[in-house]
């Protein structure tokens, strides 16, 4: 087992390091405020390659592999959560997928320009009614000769009002599978009739990132933009899942060594009693905890990206990764608001931000609780995870081995 960083991967780090202090930084703090986000910050992590970091090349991408993706992720959520948001939906959730359960046409349909950035994906599961019941959809879609006609809503989606396409999972009209209800997935064009979308604004964290719903209303969707067949729905959904948790558990060490930062800077500038804050065991306490946090949630995530390089089945330790390093980074935030006293009260300093930004991430790709009851599932043998019939792309010494 080697733990050594290879040379690509400290090249990909360096880049998004200096793409997060150069590109996402500069006027954070006032678009965090506003409420406001910039789409051009889209255009340029494609022009960057992030959006196609572990596309293979002959799709469009960087060809980089999955370790790759979470060093990316890592390394953008230290900068901000908003632009971890970006990959966790554009290119987990969406372009993931695509790559898992595509065929080899929609692969090269769609792919190539979500690579680099020229198209924006979304991705569209929660409904007002449908949350951590993902499987209580009320979203339909009905076949209408070569096409399927879409009803329904969703909502908290990422990139509602940027994202040229969205992979959508709908209940088949009148569909069911051993008696209960039967899914199918599509890609949604947003140019088609009767596809609407509007913003949701008041949010506690991810300010500066657009969130909103999405509504079909007779929506006619190409039956050639299903994706899998039908009722696999469910079953693409919660692979894209997987690729989302695994980006989540990725962004948020990026979030706790953002903590270190600010705290590790504040400890040495601030003092009291003649000495710095730094000096205090209870502040060094806070420290260590955060460094703990920070070691055990990389190696979690980086096994993680070993497992889906090798094309193994990863549902358990993705959410295990994501469980253990989401409730790290929120520990890691309140402790460095903690460090900070009454500036960390203050959007002066940053810390207000990861705080805020870091309790959103315990709630979606699976709220804390679910993770908390799929982990003691796989230990009393209650949940088991069946073999895949569509695997991603495994990787063999940085080349494309194929898929299942």
């Amino acid at each position: 087992m080697d733990f050594a960083p290879t040379p690509e991967h400290e090249l990909i780090r360096e880049s998004a390091h200096k793409f997060g202090q150069s590109v996402i930084l500069p006027g954070l703090a006032e678009r965090d405020r506003a409420h406001e986000s910039d789409p051009s910050i889209l255009k340029k992590m494609g022009e960057a390659g992030f959006l196609g970091v572990c596309v293979p090349q002959e799709y469009g991408g960087m060809g980089a592999d999955y370790i790759a993706l979470g060093i990316v992720c890592e390394e953008l959520e230290r900068a901000d959560s908003t632009a971890r948001v970006v990959m966790s939906v554009h290119v987990g959730l969406h372009s993931m997928t695509l790559m898992q359960w595509g065929t080899e046409d929609q692969r090269r349909r769609w792919l190539p320009k979500l690579a680099t950035g020229e198209r924006i994906a979304g991705f569209g599961l929660t409904e007002p009614g449908a949350g951590s019941d993902a499987s209580n959809l009320k979203t339909t879609a009905r076949r209408d000769g070569d096409a399927y006609v879409l009803n329904g809503q969703k909502t908290w989606i990422s990139l509602a009002d940027y994202a040229d396409q969205f992979l959508v999972v709908a209940r088949l009209a009148g569909g069911a599978e051993n008696g209960k209800p039967s899914f199918a997935a599509f890609i949604v064009d947003r140019t088609l009739p009767g596809f609407t979308s509007r913003p949701i604004k008041g949010k506690l964290g991810v300010r500066a990132g657009n969130t909103g719903e999405i509504f079909f209303e007779d929506c006619r969707v190409p039956a050639d933009c299903m994706i899998g067949e039908e009722g696999d729905g469910f079953r693409v959904a919660m692979s894209a899942i997987d690729h989302g948790r695994y980006t989540v558990a990725a962004g948020a060490v990026g979030l706790i060594q953002a903590c270190l930062d600010a705290s590790v800077t504040y400890a040495h500038d601030r003092t009291a009693g003649g000495e710095p804050i730094g000096k205090k065991q209870l502040v060094q306490q806070m420290i260590a905890s955060m460094v703990q946090g920070r070691e055990v949630g990389r190696l979690l995530y980086q096994k993680v990206g070993w497992m889906k390089n090798a094309g193994l089945r990863h549902t358990r330790e993705c959410s295990m990764a994501k469980w253990t390093n989401c409730a790290a980074a929120f520990d890691a935030a309140n402790k460095a608001v903690e460090i900070h006293g009454a500036y960390g009260y203050s959007d002066e300093f940053p810390v207000e931000r990861y705080f805020r930004n870091s309790r959103g991430a315990m709630i979606y790709e699976g709220t804390h609780e679910i993770h908390t009851l799929m982990q003691a599932e796989y230990e009393l043998g209650y949940r088991t995870d069946k073999p895949l019939r569509h695997n991603l792309p495994s990787w063999r010494s940085g080349e494309l081995a194929g898929s299942a």
